[in-house]
């Protein structure tokens, strides 16, 4: 799956992300990068509650606690928000990376640009002009 598309709404940010949990697996490392507000929480929650097979989960933002772990599909699923890491050598202390059967979601990845060279997916989102809807550039690694 790799590509550009428009999502007009939350549904059709809820059936992408539906889409991409369907083509993770164990070990993935996602990265999902844009602008603040752009809707970066909003995918990685649809991906984590198509994982889990709930579409009800309660799929907190994990800004404050910097990574937030669930359980889902038989696989251990880490989110993580790295806005308010202060140094990218913090990175490590995280833990992030530690479970390799994990499948990891990243926001503001930017922030630790070694990421990037270990990452199975980026799904970059833009708010587009006049701010409706959101623009989707998928591309597999």
């Amino acid at each position: 799956m790799a590509g550009t598309r428009f999502l007009p709404d939350d549904a059709a940010t809820a059936a992408l992300g539906a889409e991409l949990a369907a083509t993770l697996s164990s070990g993935d490392l996602v990265l999902l990068e844009g602008d603040l507000g752009a809707g970066k929480t909003a995918l990685a929650r649809a991906i984590i509650r198509a994982l889990a097979g709930d579409p009800d989960l309660e799929v907190p933002s994990p800004t404050f606690a910097l990574i937030q772990p669930y359980r889902a599909g038989g696989l251990n699923v880490l989110h993580a928000d790295l806005y308010r890491l202060g140094d990218p050598r913090e990175i490590d202390e995280l833990g992030l990376l530690d479970d390799a059967q994990a499948i990891v979601l990243v926001e503001w990845a930017e922030r630790a640009p070694e990421l990037a060279e270990r990452a199975t997916l980026v799904v970059t989102l833009a708010i587009p002009p006049g701010g409706a809807g959101r623009q989707v550039t998928i591309e597999r690694r």
